[in-house]
């Protein structure tokens, strides 16, 4: 699939001596006493220097077309390493690694090398990344805008069992990737108080007047699409103070209060999600949001005003999406700007915010819709809540005046939220400042409709839409399975990387004893390599004959890990009370991260891998079951693991799941499903068809008339002896070395509360791994299976998702760029006057 190096000797001595180049002069080393880092900058920079090349076109395509930009706001970007991707985007991974070989360099060793941006936490930041390789690669103007932070999410180590967070520290090898771009810095204010002006002309304007104000800087970071010449950026922002040294303090002794100011700037880019179970990690958190909005939106006016008069046009030239609720103070803060800061009437400045921004929702769960003090958020940002205030008003006057004496309509819809502590909905206020409103699965939009989002939908019914989630083929097949990429290719052709429709080209083959063969091949490939990490990183020998059963996403209750480990302690129980049983032999593969403050998730870890170490060590087990938590689940560590999996596990609670994205990469990957019908898994079963598909458990529907009789868990533990053998197990400390309450709680909370409806679905779920176990005994059938199912996810692709986005939401259309980077000028360019330099 790489570009053919025939015809390429003078490209690739070019690139020798540019690595040479960057070593020396760039970077200042010798290669007498260069370490693999320094090699991993040189070629980065020497890549790097191709793709702003790009970069510069795009920007100057745009300019010279006035197209809409696509600006994407969110909190998390999960982007993974980015020299291979990159490599292969830019057709050039097989010329580099020519060029490196000559060098002396091995290519394979420094792309191992590169640490992963720690820009996210977990779907979230994966889908923004997805969406930002696939805008590049359809070639829409687009830029990401997030922030940089200095510690990424955490890496994840154990001890004794337990989830241990370790500073991940991925900025200090050097990040060969972003530009810093000081002169575009933008000054963003916090706390102090408002006062009312005159504006000349009979009229009045509100002043904030802030009591500290930070100065973001942005670093960008190019975004290419692939085979194409369209480079876009991800935009990243770090917060500084706007001194960074008081010699007053310094020059009377107070050395300490001398950078309190910078410290204190600095802490909001420090960190991605502070633990905010304290009321600091809440005021942290939410100085993060609005520092980011705050700095993009005025680049953004920046940029608009180098092209026109004014911001009447400002809607009509960005489309701003809203991921998730992490941005939504983007709301009143366009509204101050338009209104405070460049003279809009209210009316006027509303039309062209409503009119700029959609918002995603992602998540059923109402604990996880973010509410905001009304005391913390008016202290920090008061202008902003006055803001608030009054487009909840003008809108509830709106909803009074469509359903007089609804008072219950009135008070659900309210941004304020006035039961108890009063508190800033801003789901709500993302919904009524938004032009458009999408769930991310079928099913997900559904109850949004009739759920979470009713009172909007009955308001506004043609506002909100469905665009089911996509992954991108070229990171999650072609870069992390290259094996399986290459069999495609050679069945069907390249044509699928950039439609992966084409995909369904394939299905014909699953009748084909030949293919299937070199299909088996490639996956046990692939099993040998994960197998071969296991045992690097974990000391637990695996078996890749056996099967690969694998869940691999963030621990949570409602994505119901316990719900997998009772099944392994039942396999486990028979086992050992029945020496002579013989089952399919399995390999249990977790993967993921609790947040630092969720208790039941750090237990729910804690079981794993008391259940792995005591069934590892078992001798009577023979091999049969192994269980294995591969630590520290991230982009990079996760590249392995979608290629090997046999059985994907998508197991959560009916209608808690938004839409997953792990279940897309799984499945595309060649991995069979067994799941519930929750968020994507619907429309995943649907494509593959209900035969390929191992579905268990209760529909939404089932779980609610269940709750609404009475549900009661611990008669089904009573009744069910199988079931309480295994929860009886856990409980007397058979996996805790003896301790009776170590996992008390995580037994209590099934046996009395149960919310996620574990014991419920167990006996359902148990029945459906009988199934697994059944059909992975017949090789040839499990491969047609595996087969079909890489064939029919087309759809899921993040260029199809993408390509509705334009359609449905932002109304913008690609934007080609004709110049490559050998059709760059490099002489007799003419340079203009340059502007001068703001000191701020």
């Amino acid at each position: 699939m790489e570009e053919k190096l025939t015809g390429n000797r003078e490209t690739i001595d070019k690139l020798k001596r540019a690595f040479a180049y960057k070593l020396f002069f760039q970077q200042g080393v010798l290669p007498l006493v260069a370490s693999l880092n320094d090699y991993y900058l040189a070629v980065s920079f020497t890549l790097r220097d191709r793709m702003q090349g790009l970069f510069l076109n795009t920007v100057a395509a745009l300019r010279e077309n006035r197209k809409r930009v696509v600006c994407y706001f969110s909190a998390e970007f999960l982007m993974g390493p980015h020299l291979l991707n990159n490599l292969i985007n830019l057709g050039m991974r097989d010329i580099f690694a020519h060029a490196a070989a000559e060098t002396g360099l091995d290519l394979e060793q420094i792309i191992e090398h590169e640490e992963e941006p720690g820009l996210g936490n977990g779907g979230l930041g994966r889908l923004a990344a997805c969406y930002l390789d696939s805008l590049a690669s359809l070639e829409i103007p687009a830029i990401g805008y997030g922030i940089r932070y200095e510690f990424g999410m955490f890496d994840q180590a154990f001890d004794n069992g337990w989830q241990k967070e370790v500073s991940d520290l991925w900025l200090q090898p050097g990040n060969p990737w972003e530009f810093k771009k000081s002169d575009l810095a933008v000054e963003v204010g916090f706390g102090g108080r408002t006062v009312m002006s005159s504006d000349g002309q009979g009229g009045y304007r509100i002043q904030w007047l802030p009591g500290s104000v930070v100065k973001g800087i942005p670093y960008d970071t190019p975004v290419p699409g692939y085979r194409v010449n369209t480079v876009n950026i991800l935009r990243l922002w770090s917060a500084e103070a706007p001194r960074s040294f008081d010699f007053a303090d310094f020059n009377i002794g107070d050395y300490f209060g001398a950078v309190t100011e910078k410290i204190q700037a600095e802490n909001i880019t420090k960190v991605l999600y502070p633990n905010d179970e304290q009321f600091q990690g809440k005021v942290l958190r939410l100085r993060q949001q609005y520092f980011f909005v705050s700095c993009s939106l005025q680049d953004m006016v920046r940029l608009h005003l180098l092209q026109f008069d004014n911001l009447d046009s400002f809607h009509d030239h960005f489309a701003v999406q809203l991921n998730d609720t992490h941005p939504a103070i983007a709301v009143p803060e366009l509204m101050r700007l338009l209104v405070d800061v460049h003279g809009y009437g209210w009316e006027e400045a509303w039309a062209i915010t409503s009119a700029t921004f959609a918002y995603t929702n992602h998540t059923l769960l109402p604990e996880a819709l973010e509410k905001w003090p009304v005391d913390l958020l008016g202290a920090l940002l008061p202008r902003h809540l006055e803001i608030i205030f009054e487009i909840n008003h003008r809108f509830l006057e709106q909803v009074r005046r469509q359903y007089p004496g609804d008072d219950a309509l009135v008070s659900r819809m309210s941004i304020i939220d006035e039961s108890g502590e009063r508190s800033v909905r801003m789901a709500n206020l993302a919904c009524i400042g938004s032009h458009r409103i999408n769930g991310v699965a079928a099913l997900h939009t559904r109850l949004l409709k009739e759920r979470t989002l009713a009172d909007f939908h009955r308001l506004w019914p043609d506002k909100l839409v469905n665009i089911t989630n996509g992954v991108t083929p070229r990171r999650w097949m072609v870069l992390s399975n290259p094996d399986l990429s290459d069999l495609i290719t050679s069945a069907i052709g390249p044509g699928w990387v950039t439609d992966l429709r084409r995909l369904r080209e394939l299905e014909p083959l699953a009748e084909d004893a030949a293919f299937r063969e070199q299909w088996r091949r490639v996956k046990h490939g692939n099993k040998l390599r994960l197998a071969r990490i296991l045992q690097e990183r974990t000391g637990v020998a695996v078996d890749p004959a056996s099967l690969f059963d694998i869940q691999a996403k963030r621990i949570h209750e409602y994505k119901r890990q316990h719900l997998n480990v009772l099944h392994i302690i039942s396999l486990y129980y028979c086992l050992k009370n029945d020496p002579d049983l013989k089952l399919v032999p399995r390999t249990f593969i977790f993967g993921g991260k609790a947040a630092p403050g969720y208790f039941m998730a750090k237990r729910m870890i804690r079981l794993i891998n008391g259940v792995a170490q005591v069934v590892n060590s078992d001798p009577e087990v023979n091999g049969q079951l192994k269980v294995v938590f591969y630590p520290d689940f991230n982009v990079k560590n996760a590249h392995p693991v979608y290629p090997a999996a046999d059985l994907s596990e998508q197991i959560s609670t009916a209608g808690k799941e938004a839409s997953g994205t792990g279940n897309m990469k799984f499945a595309m990957n060649g991995a069979l499903t067994i799941g519930t019908l929750d968020g994507a898994n619907v429309e995943i079963r649907e494509q593959v068809g209900a035969e390929n598909f191992f579905l268990f458990g209760m529909r939404v529907e089932e779980i609610e008339a269940r709750w609404a009789a009475g549900y009661r868990p611990w008669d089904i533990y009573e009744e069910h002896e199988p079931l309480r053998n295994v929860i009886d197990l856990i409980a007397s400390g058979h996996f805790s070395e003896g301790d009776l309450e170590l996992f008390r709680p995580l037994v209590d909370s099934l046996l009395y509360h149960d919310p996620f409806m574990v014991l419920a679905d167990y006996q359902a779920y148990v029945d459906c791994q009988k199934r697994v176990s059944a059909l992975y005994r017949d090789q040839e059938q499990w491969t047609r299976m595996a087969i079909l199912n890489v064939s029919r996810m087309g759809i899921f692709s993040s260029d199809r998702s993408i390509a509705e986005y334009c359609e449905k939401v932002w109304r913008v259309e690609p934007s080609p760029v004709a110049l490559t980077w050998e059709q760059l000028p490099r002489e007799g360019i003419v340079f203009p006057k340059p502007k001068p330099i703001i000191r701020r």
